[in-house]
């Protein structure tokens, strides 16, 4: 990595902004899943051990102004539970509050801003308000990689202020994509789930490049169904996507990587875990019944793709895993993904849910927290959040 990090800077004593990626789901006012904040402790760690005093910012959830059940308190609670240590929580971002209480942090000592998305100048990425925010420390790290392919206030505008420079996670995140980019070991696979085509579309389009198949599961390989002239039923489906899927379909021909699509589906009479359900081949779904799980055959064929692979890039669910009658597919994949003898990468909010629903997470070489950011990155685009931060 050319990014300059919090080990090539001396934090010693310093007052340290540090944007984190702490959006995470809540449940009964608590943090539901913690993978997000236990990524950022080795950077709060380093920081802590230096006699930083830590200032951290972060965003929850798309609120429309201030929504109490968004605010950063459970995760606040949730961090000082890992730490062993109190988190002093902040009710505001910027202000005499604020910097009143800034004044008494000491050295070693973490504070944690309410979320940041409470105001709208958060992504309209506002220079005066970045100001602000900067006026509170001495310098800037970035540690949200779930974030970095945002411009606002909080992952490029204060960097703009203040010495800028990446957190370990981050870090520890470009390495471990680019090893998929870089001379990857062959046969490579890449297996992509979840619904909208259109996100993964120029990973798709990259890949075909260098990768030797593509599985493609979840609601999204309805896009590419349909465009292959077959009936989906009343299976979800993004309209758009029909086209772009023909056009990654046609590239695929001229290309050494292979895009493998379902053979069978578990169809359902409707979504929910209480459906009637079948298992049909994927021209044969009756009318107005939805496909909401790859069936066994094309868990076969696609398990025997990552048996045989030594590099393994995985985004997406193969169906409705939240719902036992639906989590097959998603559940082999994740074990054989897990079980594999290859260098193994997953991301994506969804997919890190499903790794640690079957438990299989700490048998995965890296499990990203970036899921826009991750496919960006893997597209080839520069990350807005990472440009700013000061080279080597």
């Amino acid at each position: 990595m050319n990014k300059k990090t919090v080990r090539d800077i001396d934090v010693d004593g310093k007052r340290v902004l540090v944007r984190v990626d702490f959006n995470v789901p809540l449940k009964d006012g608590r943090a539901a899943d913690d993978t997000r904040i236990r990524a950022a402790l080795p950077t709060i760690n380093f920081l802590r051990l230096h006699g930083a005093r830590i200032i951290l910012i972060s965003h929850l959830g798309r609120p429309k102004g201030v929504e109490k059940n968004l605010c950063m308190d459970p995760v606040g609670d949730r961090l000082s539970e890992l730490l062993g240590a109190p988190v002093m929580k902040l009710d505001e971002c910027t202000g005499p509050d604020v910097e009143s209480s800034l004044d008494r942090l000491a050295p070693g000592q973490v504070a944690l801003l309410e979320n940041c998305r409470f105001t709208p100048l958060e992504k309209e990425n506002d220079p005066e308000w970045a100001r602000q925010l900067s006026s509170l420390a001495d310098i800037y790290v970035n540690d949200a990689f779930g974030a970095a392919h945002r411009a606002h206030a909080t992952t490029t505008g204060v960097a703009a202020y203040l010495p800028a420079v990446a957190g370990l996670l981050v870090e520890s995140e470009l390495e471990q994509l680019s090893r998929l980019t870089r001379n990857p070991e062959h046969p490579f696979v890449t297996i992509l789930g979840g619904v909208k085509v259109s996100d993964k579309i120029g990973v798709i389009d990259r890949f075909l490049d260098f990768a030797d198949a593509i599985l493609i599961g979840g609601a999204m390989c309805f896009g590419f169904l349909k465009a292959r002239g077959i009936d989906v039923g009343a299976s979800r489906i993004e309209e758009e996507s029909v086209d772009v899927a023909a056009a990654a379909l046609e590239k695929a021909k001229a290309s050494r990587c292979k895009i493998l699509l379902p053979d069978d589906l578990v169809v359902a009479s409707h979504f929910g875990a209480d459906a009637r359900t079948q298992v049909v081949p994927v021209d044969k779904i009756p009318a107005g019944w939805m496909g909401l799980d790859i069936g066994p055959a094309t868990i076969a064929a696609f398990v025997s793709e990552v048996e045989a692979a030594r590099t393994i890039f995985w985004n997406g669910p193969m169906g409705a895993f939240e719902m036992e009658p639906f989590a097959e597919g998603t559940r082999a994949i994740a074990e054989a993904v897990a079980a594999a003898a290859a260098l193994t990468v997953t991301g994506g909010g969804d997919t890190v849910a499903a790794v640690n629903a079957f438990g299989v997470a700490g048998r995965i070489d890296h499990v990203s927290t970036g899921g826009g950011a991750a496919m960006e990155f893997l597209e080839g685009k520069e990350l807005p959040g990472i440009v700013v931060l000061a080279d080597k």
